[in-house]
């Protein structure tokens, strides 16, 4: 297995560029973005209640999902200005974490701490006899299950393990392939609070590390302080789209969630009140 850096790419060239996406399933718009990019480096929130798009937004990055054709060719969704690539190639560039990709880890199967990590680079749940693991793949696992905490799992089963500790384990799964930036999906969700605040804490210093996250919640007590931006959805479209100190106001708030809202500030973090 090659463990070939990521592919160049110019430091002007956005993360994320959607132009004019549209999905409809039946009579109903999922999403319509006319117009969405994100900057390499830009920690950004993408924040709405559910219902909102954010899914559909997700699986439009993720390629699990394609916007309408139009006829003028317009429609696009660009990942470091390419529409299409080959997924080891993305790998390197943009690591996706969700819960519902946790359940494929944790479930009965056996499927050993170390092994969900370094199968990465086969893009694979676990080893299989035709894996052949080198010593670079197994030290670059390890540096990435020390990098978020977790090489003390080592050894255990994934459906052993806590929540918070097989999330930890899947992003260190992503991290074997050094990503440019993160996809984090709810990442919070089924996390006690002080699971989460620990999450979280590991989350500033990946961000800190020079990793761009792109965090999608609804919970805006896991808008880090390392986010600047925040892109609010409402009913698949574009709600708000700005400054992390202009939008978590109670005013935009109570108008994104149909309620009122009111908001306290701490420690860099932000928390809503109802």
């Amino acid at each position: 297995m090659n463990l070939s850096p990521a592919p160049a790419i110019h430091s002007a060239t956005p993360l994320l560029d959607i132009h004019n996406a549209t999905v409809i399933r039946g009579d109903r718009v999922l999403i319509d973005l006319p117009a969405l990019a994100i900057a390499q480096g830009q920690h950004t929130a993408i924040l709405g209640p559910n219902g909102s798009g954010k899914s559909t937004l997700v699986k439009l990055i993720t390629r699990q999902l394609y916007p309408l054709a139009r006829e003028d060719g317009s429609s696009h969704v660009h990942i470091y200005g390419r529409e299409r690539w080959h997924v080891s190639e993305l790998r390197k560039l943009l690591g996706i974490v969700s819960p519902a990709l946790q359940l494929d880890y944790t479930s009965d199967t056996p499927l050993e701490v170390f092994d969900a990590v370094v199968s990465s680079f086969f893009a694979a749940r676990g080893l299989g006899l035709d894996h052949q693991v080198t010593p670079a793949m197994r030290e670059r696992a390890m540096e990435a299950l020390q990098l978020i905490g977790a090489d003390h799992l080592a050894g255990r089963q994934m459906a052993s393990l806590s929540t918070g500790e097989a999330r930890r384990v899947l992003i260190a799964r992503v991290l074997t392939h050094q990503p440019r930036a993160l996809l984090l999906d709810e990442p919070c969700a089924g996390l006690d609070p002080a699971a989460r605040r620990h999450f979280l804490e590991t989350l500033r210093g990946l961000a800190r590390q020079g990793t761009t996250l792109l965090l999608v919640t609804h919970h805006i007590e896991e808008i880090l302080p390392e986010i600047d931006r925040v892109v609010m959805l409402q009913q698949g479209r574009l709600f708000a789209d700005g400054n992390k100190q202009q939008l978590l106001s109670g005013h935009a708030l109570s108008q994104l969630f149909g309620m009122d809202v009111s908001v306290d500030k701490r420690d860099g973090y932000y928390a809503a009140q109802l």
